[in-house]
């Protein structure tokens, strides 16, 4: 396990590098990114390169004994270029195109682009793809920030017609998938076919969920052309991208085919702010940031990749993480003493090889001016740096086991999911991740560790499989979850599971392919108001546990079961009471539950408890704000609270341990 830092010689005097890299080195550092932002200074011309000052930035970091991560600088494109290819600049789904003067100003379906992209890249990876201080690659920087994935320029609506033609073949089937004969929106050819953003009334679901899947793929028609050129010129040196919190707007699954490791970029504070728990919530965790939002991300991207052979899991990094106030959410508060320590200790204790922090020094000009650094503007240390060397001291003196394991729990979830309730949320309380990060919220709490999965993964191994909304279905999910249910696994089906087809329409009756499963019809749905709820009535078996009731809000399938299937729950609302809400079909060994409602978070706590003591998984019930996560053989504890706690991990073969307060804790647990 090793820490990091983000460092731009460009933005130095040259005279301060040797001495910066030292102190990198005193910290505790060993790894150093540079270069993501420095298109201008590596070509400051067309054709023309200043690789002396790259030359000696790298060789110095080299020479103090750090390994650099070499940024592609294609984030940020020079003026020269933007002026070669005034039609490169992006432009946004409102249809306002954006100008040169901050960063991403380029169309990922630029042709031009792509090649100017490419040949940076392949010039890069030629000069420093064998040196011995380059030991990995990040291509890019924080694809579609700004709000820049989709896109709606000349080159984007050109790539279009093409992209539907190799997904659907014939226009027939597009018609027939969008259904395009409702409104007489049919299409005698692909070229014919408009980006979805400009209708007077919305555009046909499946055409906006393609557009979403398209989008995507732009990013990743772009970023491949660039691993390309890398990849035969730098042998053996890990490639990766840094993704970003919360960021729905790119498949990261797809991206990870491509990748070595995966990196993502963790803002504890600015995430909580820009987040839709209550401001209670956000007054708590104010100066430590909740630590499930920042745990789910950890994740989210430790599973992003496809495995090796032997591993249950490829690495994962956070290339950014906050060292002190950031500069970009609605309010930026200082984070507690021993914040950026305690968040330290959590990436690593989720598996996390790599912990970099943004940045070395704060920037002294510009937008990120008001971002604090390790060092403040004047070279001075700020918190961040004694926090860095403390986490640094802490896994020198006890060093972390290897963390590719696997959790307790899978949580499946996938990107068309999340946009398929973009498209249609039906509901005004449909909140893109909400659907996902309230059961991991609950799991978490339990101290149970927790992979976020798609849903095509080996899930065999796993006792109980959570799958909070597989809100499209087909015949392939159907077999995947079909195999994790003949190994033994209790699965668990959420809210609008299987209401809609791929290509978004609707299943005849839901959940389509997954009724063989679930033992269920959906007869009707209800979406509740915003602020309102309602409440399951527990059948008188399961009280005991579950409690004798549950509490609903936002959504409710009204499940018809068949014969052979068990009622575990039934709605009390006046408008359907006595209609099933939770139902249970075995499956030999396994079990498949369909929840139809959105339960409030006590109550998925309830019903997780349940799942894990059915399944024989220990769980602990711990203090708000305190998480745990194990891991050969130790577990380390999370205090994200103002107050020391002591918590008794005697369910998990422990005893008793004491953590102070935003502080973290490693304790021996039996293997």
């Amino acid at each position: 396990m090793h820490l990091g830092v983000c460092y731009y010689p460009e933005h130095w005097p040259e005279s301060t590098w040797a001495e910066d890299a030292a102190r990198m080195r005193a910290t505790g550092l060993t790894w150093v990114r540079i270069g993501e932002f420095a298109w201008s200074r590596i070509e400051p011309e067309p054709g023309r390169y200043d690789w002396g000052w790259l030359d000696r930035a790298v060789d110095g970091l080299g020479a103090a004994g750090l390994r650099v991560v070499m940024g592609t600088p294609t984030a940020t494109p020079p003026r020269w270029l933007v002026d070669a290819l005034p039609d490169m600049l992006p432009v946004g789904r409102d249809g306002r195109r954006f100008e040169f003067g901050g960063r991403r100003h380029y169309d990922f379906a630029h042709a031009g682009y792509r090649d100017a992209s490419a040949r940076i890249a392949a010039d890069l990876a030629e000069r420093y793809g064998r040196h011995e201080a380059v030991g990995a690659w990040q291509i890019d920087n924080e694809y579609g920030c700004h709000d820049t994935v989709r896109q709606a320029g000349p080159a984007t609506r050109a790539a279009w017609p093409g992209w539907l033609e190799r997904r659907y073949g014939a226009i027939e089937a597009l018609n027939d998938a969008w259904w395009t004969v409702f409104w007489s929106m049919e299409y005698g050819s692909f070229d014919e076919v408009p980006l979805p953003l400009h209708a007077i009334a919305e555009a046909a679901p499946g055409a906006r969920l393609d557009y979403a899947r398209f989008a995507s793929d732009m990013v990743l028609e772009y970023h491949r052309r660039q691993v390309a050129e890398i990849r035969p010129r730098s042998p053996g040196r890990p490639i990766t991208h840094n993704a970003m919190l919360y960021f729905g707007d790119l498949d990261a699954h797809a991206l990870g085919r491509g990748l070595d490791a995966i990196t993502w970029d963790n803002y504890p504070l600015g995430m909580l702010e820009q987040s839709p728990l209550p401001d209670d919530v956000k007054a708590r965790f104010a100066r430590t940031g909740h630590p499930d939002l920042i745990a789910f991300n950890h994740d989210l991207y430790r599973g992003a990749l496809t495995p090796q052979a032997g591993e249950p899991f490829t690495p994962f990094w956070v290339m950014e993480q906050q060292p002190g106030q950031v500069n970009w959410a609605p309010t930026n508060p200082i984070p507690a003493p021993g914040a950026v320590r305690l968040w330290t200790h959590q990436a690593i204790a989720h598996g996390a090889e790599v912990v970099s922090y943004f940045r070395w020094r704060a920037a002294v000009g510009a937008q990120e001016q008001m971002h604090a650094g390790l060092l403040r503007h004047d070279r001075t240390p700020d918190q961040g740096l004694s926090e860095a060397a403390a986490a640094a001291a802490d896994l020198s003196a006890a060093p972390v086991p290897h963390a590719r394991r696997r959790g307790d729990v899978a949580l499946l979830f996938r990107y068309d999911d999340l946009w398929a309730g973009q498209v249609q949320p039906h509901a005004e309380g449909w909140r893109d991740w909400a659907p996902w990060v309230t059961p991991y919220m609950a799991l978490r709490a339990l101290g149970l560790d927790v992979d976020v999965l798609p849903p095509d993964r080996d899930l065999s191994g796993y006792r109980v499989v959570i799958a909070p909304s597989l809100t499209l279905a087909d015949d392939a999910l159907a077999a995947s979850l079909a195999r994790a249910l003949d190994g033994g696994a209790t699965l668990l089906l959420g809210p609008r599971s299987g209401a809609y087809r791929p290509d978004m329409r609707v299943h005849e009756r839901a959940p389509g392919p997954l009724a063989t499963l679930s033992g269920v019809r959906v007869g009707r749905v209800d979406a509740l108001r915003p602020g309102s709820g309602e409440r399951i009535a527990v059948e008188p078996e399961f009280r005991s546990t579950l409690g004798e009731g549950l509490e609903y809000h936002t959504w409710a399938d009204l499940l018809e079961p068949a014969d052979g299937t068990e009622v575990w729950g039934r709605y009390a609302c006046d408008a359907y009471e006595g209609v099933a809400a939770l139902t249970l079909r075995r499956h030999g060994s396994g079990r498949c539950l369909t929840l139809g409602a959105w339960l409030a978070p006590e109550g998925w706590g309830r019903l997780a408890a349940l799942l894990a003591a059915q399944a024989g998984i220990a769980v602990a019930q711990l203090p708000d704000g305190v998480r745990l996560s194990r891991s050969g053989g130790r577990a380390c504890l999370q205090n994200f609270g103002t107050a020391p706690v002591t918590v008794d991990l005697t369910p998990f073969g422990g005893g008793r341990v004491r953590v102070e307060a935003v502080a973290a804790a490693w304790a021996e647990l039996p293997d």
